[in-house]
């Protein structure tokens, strides 16, 4: 093999940290617009439901059925991503989403309860996609500013998740003017939204990150000796890094999910309206994702382990506060979702460094997208179980168990850091 010079390696190192610039701003920008695409849809997703069927005990079947539809959508995604490149897989996937938004709205105008649920499952191909981005920050990354490439495009999600249920209102509005139903406004939103990130991927992300690592990896392989740090695959310590990754992100993603999903449904049975509901999930989304960068420099500082281990307790704290508030106190509902949206930050900032540290290049779109099917499996399950543990007990209940069930990631942090 013929070694590659200084003065080419130096320059593939400079284009790389340019590179790296330019596709933090494009997916920043993108990440504003899916942001208000998933939002809408959270917002108002439940609440649809439960008006088309009539029935509390099935409230959390959008939410289920959205994140399963992000479970194929998540393979999907990253089978491209490694064939093609991240451009290509992520422009798909909010392409996607912005078809299954234009489905909910059509169930919406002829009422029809099934063709609702196929399109929800459509849809949740955009909150694949959303979560797939993070790992297009990182791509090019140095392996000790990784997490806080990964939260640049986490928080660039806050402005349009913040934005889109506050919009919940003025979009039903909207809607009405249409002859479209109240509910289904938030979709309109949701589907432009999701076009319009669709095509930003399309045109601006370039050079692809995922390809120029590879192009760098070559480098590094050719001529070790100047090789740029970019292409580090950083402390791989084998499977059960792996697993803890997956794990924690798991964890968060079915307690946050179960929380979430049906908060709106217990304001709404306390008397509290869409707006009030929309302002609380608008906080909860931005504390999803505002803390990134505090989260993303305290993971690079302190290690991934020790705010993995922050998720947890944060997450307990979020379901014994949201156990505890009144049904018509928006204000403790408000700070529970908060924190259970800073749990969640936690544990997506950590246990995405955790992947991207131990898998290689060869291998890694495609064991990220499988490792987000996990994270969908585990958001359906939560929005699943949440509609019927509350029908059976009630929401306190449904929030206090999810508190307790986060704590399952103290004894796993602990003995993957033992065995390390």
């Amino acid at each position: 093999m013929t070694n590659t010079s200084p003065v080419r390696t130096t320059a593939l190192i400079s284009d790389a940290d340019q590179a790296q610039r330019r596709i933090l701003r494009v997916l920043v920008a993108s990440q504003v617009l899916s942001g208000a695409g998933l939002a809408a849809g959270v917002t108002v997703g439940a609440l649809l439901a439960q008006r088309m069927l009539g029935s509390t005990s099935l409230a959390g079947l959008p939410s289920a059925l959205f994140t399963a539809g992000s479970a194929l959508a998540a393979v999907a995604v990253g089978r491209i991503s490694q064939a093609r490149g991240r451009r290509p897989g992520l422009a798909a996937g909010y392409l996607t989403g912005a078809i299954g938004s234009a489905g909910v709205i059509t169930a919406a105008i002829v009422d029809n309860p099934v063709l609702l649920f196929i399109a929800l499952f459509v849809y949740g191909a955009g909150t694949a996609t959303n979560l797939q981005a993070r790992y297009a920050g990182a791509d090019l990354a140095a392996p000790g500013h990784r997490a806080r490439a990964v939260s640049t495009v986490l928080v660039a999600t806050t402005l349009g998740g913040v934005a889109g249920p506050n919009l919940a209102a003025p979009t039903g509005t909207f809607a009405e003017h249409l002859g479209i139903p109240n509910l289904a406004g938030p979709f309109i939103l949701s589907g432009a939204a999701y076009a319009l990130a669709a095509v930003v991927l399309s045109l601006y992300l370039r050079p692809d990150p995922l390809l120029t690592a590879r192009t760098l990896a070559e480098t590094e392989e050719a001529d070790p000796a100047t090789a740029p740090a970019t292409t580090d695959t950083a402390t791989t310590d084998g499977h059960g890094s792996v697993v803890l990754g997956a794990l924690v992100m798991v964890l968060t993603q079915l307690v946050m999910v179960a929380i979430m999903t049906m908060t709106p449904v217990h304001m709404h049975d306390h008397g509290h309206g869409t707006a009030a509901s929309g302002l609380v999930i608008a906080i909860h989304i931005g504390a999803m994702y505002l803390p990134s960068p505090l989260t993303g420099w305290l993971v690079d500082r302190y290690g991934r382990m020790k705010i993995a281990a922050a998720s947890g307790l944060t997450l307990l704290a979020s379901g014994i506060l949201a156990a505890l508030a009144p049904g018509d106190s928006i204000a403790l509902l408000a700070l529970a979702l908060a924190l259970l949206g800073i749990g969640w930050n936690f544990g997506l900032v950590s246990g995405t460094a955790i992947i991207t540290d131990t898998v290689p290049l060869a291998t890694r779109a495609r064991t990220q997208g499988l490792v987000d099917v996990s994270i969908a499996i585990a958001g359906a399950t939560g929005g699943m179980a949440s509609g019927i543990m509350v029908a059976a007990t009630s929401y306190p209940a449904l929030a206090l168990t999810g508190g307790i069930l986060s704590l399952a990631l103290l004894p796993a942090v602990a003995v993957t850091a033992y065995r390390r």
